[in-house]
């Protein structure tokens, strides 16, 4: 269940790697498109605090997954059973079950990922969790109300926002998948068929390492507390693994917020991607004004528009 000897390795040594580069210089400019930029459009800021109650969804509580450090941090993962429902259906069990607590963080890769679980240890499955479910890389486009980006992208034919989540999508073959932006959480596995379990699980901590896009099951992202893994020390080992276990990072318990005493329950919202607040947020990101952007880049990245997310207000 280990992805980082295998999978992430794999990943890592053939991102460095580099064929010769096309002598056409294929890409979005040589199709026609070229950066438009707008000057007229409000802050992504101002877009936010402005953006109405209707404008916001909730996390619904057995999406919520509340990972407590025993240093005394918290980071919150907003579940995706959409896009993973078996490997999601399987995280909820290991929660229920209590499989992570006492484990650790023992990976921290400096602009890759921060990894977290038992390990090798060797321990009997909880009761309903899948062994080897099916390779939930990709799902039906159809079912899917897409807010498309409305700018190329090198990895997909076309990306979007599907209820808030980034999503690549191909509209010839219907399938549509979660991308690997900061903050990202997908399953450690091992080679192929191996899919893993969701008993071991990764943060996207640095760039956007898009090549992992349909090859490993995303069950969800980190909506609060990322910087409990991101401003950690690396590892010095190779793929930043912790050399010594005193490095470790212990994990006091991790539960799904439905679990929790309701008056306990951690409760966000994040901004709705079919509402005319998320488009103009996306307009404000491809197009910073303000005092210090004197030069709007009239474009965007997929894992360059972080969705909006908030603590519900109370009442």
């Amino acid at each position: 269940m280990r992805l980082s000897a295998t999978i992430l390795a794999a990943a890592t040594l053939l991102a460095g790697c580099l064929d010769e580069a096309p002598s056409d210089h294929a890409g979005a400019g040589s199709s026609g498109w070229r950066p438009k930029p707008l000057t007229d459009v409000p802050e992504p800021s101002e877009v936010v605090a402005k953006a109405p109650a209707g404008a916001w969804r909730a996390i619904a509580p057995e999406n919520l997954l509340v990972i407590d450090l025993k240093d005394g941090g918290r980071v919150l993962i907003e579940l995706a059973p959409a896009f993973a429902p078996v490997h999601v259906a399987n995280v909820r069990a290991f929660a229920r079950a209590g499989w992570w607590n006492g484990a650790a963080i023992y990976r921290v890769q400096d602009n890759y990922v921060a990894q977290w679980g038992n390990g090798d240890a060797k321990t009997a499955l909880p009761q309903g969790v899948v062994r080897r479910p099916a390779a939930e890389y990709d799902r039906p486009l159809q079912g899917l109300d897409i807010r498309p980006l409305g700018y190329p992208d090198s990895y997909a034919p076309m990306v979007g926002h599907a209820g808030s989540w980034p999503v690549g999508y191909d509209p010839d073959a219907g399938r549509a998948w979660l991308t690997h932006c900061y903050g990202i959480v997908g399953v450690g596995r091992e080679l192929a068929p191996d899919t893993g379990t969701g008993g071991e699980l990764y943060a996207i901590i640095g760039h956007a390492p898009r090549h992992l896009d349909l090859n490993i099951a995303v069950i969800g992202r980190v909506v609060e507390g990322i910087e409990l893994l991101s401003a950690r020390p690396r590892g010095t080992e190779a793929l930043g693994f912790y050399k010594d276990p005193a490095q470790h990072v212990p994990i006091a318990q991790v539960r799904l917020a439905s679990d929790m005493p309701a008056a306990q329950r951690p409760a966000l919202e994040v901004l709705r991607s079919d509402q005319d607040s998320f488009g103009q947020f996306v307009a404000g990101r491809a197009n910073r004004g303000g005092e210090f952007f004197g030069r709007p880049a009239g474009g965007v990245d997929l894992c360059n528009v972080p969705v909006p997310v908030r603590r519900q207000a109370a009442g």
